[in-house]
């Protein structure tokens, strides 16, 4: 019984992160009748009023807001990129904020060079060693081969969780260095609207960290798969 509780408070641990974040950015995603334009709209602007016009908004898939260093591109969901919320506003000005780390060369972007590209290829090969094991099971009839196999998965995906982590200093300087004091000062929210857009931008700041923990289940069940096929 001990175990299956540690269990549910490992999972619960793992989930609640992404289940927070989806909460609060859906909570938030109802269009307000008196915003005067829509994210998309927002981020053109504050690019020009920043004097980066170079750097291009565009739509993108749902759920994939970013800002790409490489295409000096803001990217917005079609939510964000159309919408009148205070979740469109919050996600699109704390994407700009990114903008303005890289176009600035700000020393904190740095952290997303360094540990971006290493977190994604740890989990490519969590992703590799997972499509592999079948095929290692087969053949070589190794003991303990999916055990063996799991363990690296699990720790290539916790590398990847904690290179998020690191990228965390990035994430909030764009939500409360940049994005905050921009809606605020520009008064583009008003003070009622602050907590709301506070708790969006906490949330826009841990998404990353959020997908990631969550990627570690998706992992188990990907084991739990193959241990029946053995």
């Amino acid at each position: 019984m001990i175990y299956l509780i540690l269990f549910g408070l490992l999972l619960a641990l793992i989930y609640a992160p992404q289940f927070w974040v989806r909460y609060v950015l859906r909570k938030y995603s109802r269009p307000l009748d008196n915003m005067p334009g829509t994210g998309g709209e927002l981020a053109v602007h504050l690019l020009n009023r920043f004097e980066y016009p170079d750097v291009t908004v565009e739509k993108t898939a749902p759920g994939q807001d970013h800002y790409s260093p490489d295409d000096n591109a803001v990217r917005l969901s079609p939510d964000v990129f159309e919408g009148k919320s205070l979740t469109a506003i919050a996600t699109a000005a704390h994407e700009v904020g990114h903008a303005l780390q890289f176009n600035r060369e700000e020393l904190v972007t740095r952290l997303r060079t360094r540990y971006m590209t290493k977190a994604a290829r740890l989990q490519r090969i969590a992703a590799g060693l997972l499509m592999a094991m079948p095929i290692v099971l087969a053949i070589f009839k190794v003991p303990h081969a999916m055990l063996l196999t799991g363990a690296v998965g699990v720790i290539s995906m916790l590398l990847s969780v904690l290179m998020y982590v690191a990228i965390l200093p990035e994430e909030w300087d764009a939500s409360f260095n940049k994005a905050l004091p921009i809606l605020v000062e520009g008064e583009y929210i008003t003070e009622e609207q602050i907590p709301a857009v506070r708790r969006i931008l906490k949330a826009c700041a841990l998404t990353y960290v959020a997908a990631a923990l969550a990627d570690i289940v998706r992992l188990w069940r990907w084991l739990a798969i193959f241990r029946g096929i053995r």
